[in-house]
């Protein structure tokens, strides 16, 4: 049974596919980072990377191509070959905007949750016009987990201090969304054109799914 968002009093969001159109650039990072260290990437590992935070794809690298490296630095490496987008390039998802001014006015709570680091995400928000809605930024780095485990949902709930049942979870990418739910959280799924998953399997577990922000607004009526 579908939780009720006329009830929202906390919003949790994602960056990366959900508030800004940029999860496509994850999925060419994996590729672009072996790249310049000269290593082929496996077959599949590219769809590891996406649903890693950049701390658990630092260990991945260290475990499987090269054993003296540090996290601090593969970290780094990755941050150098994405940050020019995040400062300069990347752009808000249609309606979204609009969306944040429509719950502002409603009074609800609303942070980030997400596995891109920090420095970027404040940029970029800023940039465009959009990190005024948000009370905190929560990231896998910062919550020493990434997305396959529910700690930064609740380090993001536990912020807000809003009740759990008239929280909402948006997210995007469907091994999140599955963790989220497994967690018992309310659940928006936001359609991105990178998200391999079929939306009839994401929309199996949210309680809204939609293709555009346009369409959330009927479910407020």
């Amino acid at each position: 049974m579908a939780k009720n968002i006329k009830n929202i009093e906390g919003a949790i969001f994602d960056l990366d596919g959900t508030i800004l159109d940029s999860m496509f650039i994850w999925s060419e990072i994996g590729y672009k980072f072996l790249e310049m260290k000269n290593i082929q990437l496996p077959a599949g590992a590219d769809k590891q990377f996406t649903e890693m935070s950049l701390q658990q794809a630092a260990e991945y690298y260290i475990e499987h191509f090269d054993k003296t490296a540090t996290i601090e630095s593969i970290v780094n490496d990755i941050n150098m070959l994405v940050e020019g987008f995040y400062f300069n390039d990347v752009i808000k998802k249609d309606g979204v905007h609009e969306f944040l001014d429509y719950l502002k006015a409603k009074g609800v709570k609303m942070c980030v949750a997400t596995a891109t680091d920090k420095y970027m995400v404040e940029k970029a928000l800023e940039r465009n016009g959009l990190l005024h809605f948000f009370s905190e930024i929560f990231t896998c780095n910062g919550v020493g987990a990434g997305k396959d485990s529910p700690i930064i949902y609740d380090k993001a709930l536990e912020h807000l201090g809003t009740p759990k049942e008239k929280t909402f979870v948006f997210e995007d990418a469907f091994y999140a969304i599955r963790t989220a739910h497994n967690a018992d959280y309310n659940l928006v799924g936001i359609k991105d054109v990178s998200e391999p998953a079929s939306e009839e399997e994401i929309a199996s577990y949210c309680d809204y799914f939609i293709k555009d922000y346009s369409e959330i607004y009927k479910h407020f009526e």
